[in-house]
C-alpha cells in the first residue's frame, strides 16, 4: 500500500496542484484498464521549476499512486525529494528525451494497452475506419522497435521520427502522447484508445470501410472549430476524476 512520501507543508501549491492532478490521472488509467502491472508512466512538469518532473514510483500500481507518493525528479531521472521510492530511470530515459527537446511537451504519456500494441504491430497502423481513426489522420507519427528504449543513441531517431507531430505509435510496442496540458494529453490518449479498440473490432467483422481524404479533412476542420471549455480535454478529465472519486479519495493525500 502506498504511504505518504512528502508533505504539501515542503512544497509550493503549484506542485501540490500538479501533483493531484497527476495523481488523478494515474487513478483513472487505473480505472479504464490502462495501466501494465508497475509500468509504463505519465510525467508532467511542475510549473515554475524549470526541469522538474512528477513522475509514479516505481513499484506502486497506477491503482496505488497518490499525490504525496509521485516522484519529483530532474530532467534526467534524478529524485529531487526525499521519497523513498525509487524511479524507474530506464522508463524515463524515452520520456526525458522529449520533455528536453520540446518546450510543450508538458505531459507525457505512455502505455501498453492491448488495442495500441495491437494496432501499432501491424501493417498499417491506424486506419482512417472510424470516427476516432479520422482525428488522427495525418497526425500520427510511428518508430520501429528497437528494443527496450534505455539507449540515449535512439533519441535521434525518436525525434526525427516525431517531427511536429505530438502522437507517436511505437511499433509493436504502444501509445506515446504528448500535450501542453495533462487534460489534452489525456483526451487524444483517451481518443486514440477508442480509435485503435474499433479498429479491431471492426477489423473482426471484415473488410473495413476507410473514410476519403475529403471527407478526414473536413472532419478535422470542423472538429478543431468547435470551443472547448477549460481547453481541450479540460471538461472529460474532470468527469473521469469525479468516476475515481466515487471508488477511492485516498488519491488525494
Amino acid at each position: 500500500m502506498a504511504t505518504a512520501a512528502v508533505s504539501p507543508s515542503q512544497m509550493t501549491e503549484a506542485e501540490w496542484e500538479t501533483r493531484q492532478q497527476l495523481a488523478a490521472c494515474y487513478r483513472v488509467f487505473a480505472m479504464l484498464g490502462w495501466s501494465e502491472m508497475i509500468y509504463n508512466h505519465i510525467t508532467l512538469k511542475i510549473p515554475g521549476e524549470d526541469g522538474a518532473f512528477l513522475i509514479n514510483p516505481f513499484g506502486l500500481h497506477f491503482s496505488e499512486v497518490t499525490a504525496s507518493s509521485l516522484v519529483k525528479i530532474d530532467i534526467d531521472g534524478n529524485k529531487l525529494d526525499d521519497s523513498p521510492y525509487p524511479v524507474n530511470r530506464a522508463g524515463f530515459v524515452q520520456h526525458a528525451l522529449f520533455h528536453r527537446h520540446l518546450p510543450d511537451a508538458h505531459c507525457i504519456m505512455h502505455t501498453h494497452t492491448t488495442a495500441g500494441m495491437a494496432v501499432s504491430s501491424v501493417e498499417g497502423g491506424l486506419r482512417p475506419t472510424n470516427f476516432y481513426a479520422c482525428n488522427f489522420a495525418g497526425q500520427i507519427a510511428y518508430h520501429d522497435f528497437e528494443g527496450v528504449t534505455v539507449r540515449d543513441e535512439e533519441g535521434t531517431r525518436l525525434l526525427e521520427h516525431l517531427g511536429d507531430k505530438r502522437v507517436m505509435l511505437l511499433r509493436n510496442h504502444g501509445i506515446l502522447v504528448m500535450g501542453k496540458t495533462l487534460p489534452e494529453a489525456f483526451i487524444k490518449h483517451w481518443s486514440l484508445q477508442r480509435a485503435c479498440e474499433i479498429q479491431i473490432a471492426t477489423c473482426s467483422m471484415g473488410t473495413p470501410l476507410e473514410v476519403s481524404d475529403a471527407v478526414v479533412k473536413v472532419h478535422q476542420r470542423d472538429l478543431h472549430m468547435a470551443q472547448v471549455p477549460g481547453g481541450a480535454g479540460a471538461a472529460d478529465f474532470a468527469a473521469m476524476v469525479r468516476l475515481v472519486d466515487k471508488i477511492d479519495t485516498g488519491w488525494r493525500a
